[in-house]
């Protein structure tokens, strides 16, 4: 018996997450799929359409074995380190064979010796990076250049740098080079695959007649109050349909609107600057624009604080760190690099029952089916961002805000 494991955010899961399931399988010759799955925030700094059972509950339809939750410390950071939280969790259960990742790319053959390059963090990769972001580019941006300028040993402006920084600027190729990353720090005897990525990229519209969207797509056609039903399978129209019947969704930014702009009129300049990415005078720049916008809004603050050096992904990734009071401290590069603490499972099939035992046998770390059951500082901050995102149901009740303690893992 093989398994295969899947990082995923699934929001919501759709048709083009069940092609890179059934070719994760299909590529790997697996009996079984582990899914190491964001809970309540996305890495984009967006909270979830819908909680976390929901999504996990599509998931076990799909056919995953066993739904893991990315801790909120990994889930709402850049690639890096979500990258290196979800591979982490995978390698940690001892029962993962392979990993499956979508990328543009289509095959390793570019992208492994490019993520062995990028793994020793050269001396000639931190000094292009130092001369990006001094030139003012946003931080993926600079990576991108400087990391493309390193590899190609010809030098700013070849050919070859060109090519490595198209193969960069891709967001899948991007966020695949940071699992082959994760692997070999780890020393993780996981085997990478990987499959093209079909269909709608992530910034493409819509299109009549595809049954293939991106999730951005998908999210604005909810959140505009139509149907995506021609881009999801049956069970995820079905349970999205459920959770907006009971007003627990869809969810997004501009419910914590209030709570947000509370967190900002209620903390001083140099208490902002103790959360995580307030960085480079940030604190302030927020002090400055807070009193022109009326009304407040998400989207208006983000608007106000968009430059050229911080994109929007960066400054919506900001502000949930503010409202969840995240702070730099608790989740600095030191504390994220020693890894996740438990594995905290979602939910599973009877299938996913034979992984849970021989996880008992196999794993690294403590493996958590209860949060009431075990005492940690990051599940703790699970436990909040989950009571947080199910403020913002209509109504929110207090059931809901306390799920972590009182619900068991979802069964499919």
């Amino acid at each position: 018996m093989t398994t295969v494991g899947i990082i995923a955010e699934y929001n919501p899961l759709h048709n083009g997450h069940v092609h890179h399931f059934e070719e994760a399988k299909r590529l790997s010759g697996a009996d079984r799929a582990v899914v190491v799955m964001s809970g309540p925030f996305t890495q984009r700094g967006e909270p979830a359409v819908a909680g976390k059972r929901a999504r996990t509950e599509m998931a076990l339809h799909m056919g995953a074995d066993l739904v893991l939750e990315l801790p909120v410390a990994y889930a709402l950071q850049p690639a890096e380190w979500f990258a290196f939280g979800a591979v982490s969790l995978l390698d940690a259960t001892g029962v993962v064979d392979s990993l499956c990742f979508g990328s543009e790319a289509g095959s390793l053959a570019q992208l492994l010796p490019l993520a062995a390059f990028l793994a020793e963090e050269s001396s000639e990769l931190k000094d292009a990076l130092r001369r990006q972001m001094a030139e003012g580019a946003s931080f993926p941006a600079a990576f991108s250049q400087a990391a493309a300028e390193a590899w190609a040993a010809p030098g700013e402006g070849s050919p070859e740098t060109a090519m490595a920084a198209e193969l960069l600027r891709q967001p899948n190729n991007s966020l695949g080079l940071h699992y082959l990353i994760a692997l070999q720090r780890l020393g993780s005897a996981i085997k990478p695959l990987t499959v093209p990525r079909t269909g709608a990229g992530f910034h493409d519209p819509l299109r009549p007649g595809s049954p293939i969207a991106s999730a951005t797509a998908i999210r604005r056609l909810l959140l505009e109050g139509g149907s995506p039903a021609a881009y999801l399978p049956a069970y995820s129209s079905e349970i999205l349909a459920r959770e907006q019947a009971a007003g627990r969704g869809p969810v997004q930014a501009e419910d914590f609107a209030p709570q947000l702009r509370h967190a900002l009129l209620t903390r001083s300049a140099a208490e902002l600057r103790g959360l995580l990415d307030v960085n480079e005078g940030l604190e302030h720049r927020v002090k400055k624009v807070l009193p022109g916008l009326e009304p407040f809004s998400v989207a208006g603050l983000l608007q106000a604080l968009k430059s050229k050096r911080y994109t929007h992904t960066r400054l919506q990734r900001m502000l949930m760190h503010i409202l969840l009071n995240h702070g730099k401290e608790e989740l600095s590069p030191a504390r994220l690099a020693e890894g996740p603490a438990y594995i905290r499972v979602l939910g599973f099939r009877d299938s996913g029952r034979e992984l849970l035992k021989a996880m008992k046998r196999t794993a690294s770390l403590p493996v958590i089916t209860s949060a009431a059951r075990f005492d940690h500082p990051l599940l703790e901050r699970d436990v909040q961002a989950a009571a947080v995102h199910a403020a913002a149901y209509h109504p929110s009740a207090s059931r809901d805000w306390f799920a972590d303690y009182l619900e068991p893992p979802v069964m499919g």
